[in-house]
């Protein structure tokens, strides 16, 4: 079993992700996927092995465009949702992840939280860990080639 923390569009408030940090430390890995990717860039310097930042489009110097991750017997592929159009649905977010023989696509970008199939696809936005009203994170579990996402609000 792996088990992940996924956060998104953080935008600098630092306080909802600092209080993410003892979960990172106890899970295998840690994605943020872009708009406050600095946020996380020092834990992801200590632990390089288990964090993936996402370039946003609020990230002007810092992150991956995209990225795979295998756990398990699943594939994950990671990105921030722009180069999508994730506003505008899920459709070419999960043909670029079967393109890259991904079962999950991990997205941010509508500050929107997220859990649904398309196309296949397991397709999970962790909604805004920089929300002023209900920030939230997906903690996200693979278990073999079973996957259960659980999007948590940060208290």
């Amino acid at each position: 079993m792996k088990t992940f923390v996924v956060l998104s569009d953080s935008h600098g408030r630092k306080k909802n992700v600092e209080k993410l940090l003892a979960l990172f430390a106890e899970n295998d890995f840690v994605v943020h996927l872009g708009d406050g990717s600095a946020d996380v860039r020092d834990f992801g310097r200590e632990n390089p092995e288990k964090v993936y930042i996402m370039k946003g489009n609020c990230d002007f110097s810092y992150g991956l465009e995209e990225a795979v991750i295998e756990a398990e017997q699943v594939r994950i592929f990671c990105c921030h949702g722009l180069k999508y159009s994730v506003k505008s649905g899920r459709g070419r977010l999960a043909a670029r992840a079967k393109e890259l023989d991904c079962s999950v696509a991990l997205y941010g970008h509508t500050h929107r939280a997220d859990i649904s199939e398309v196309g296949g696809v397991l397709c999970v936005n962790p909604g805004a860990a920089g929300d002023y009203t209900s920030p939230s994170y997906c903690y996200l579990v693979v278990h073999g080639a079973k996957v259960t996402p659980t999007v948590v609000p940060i208290l």
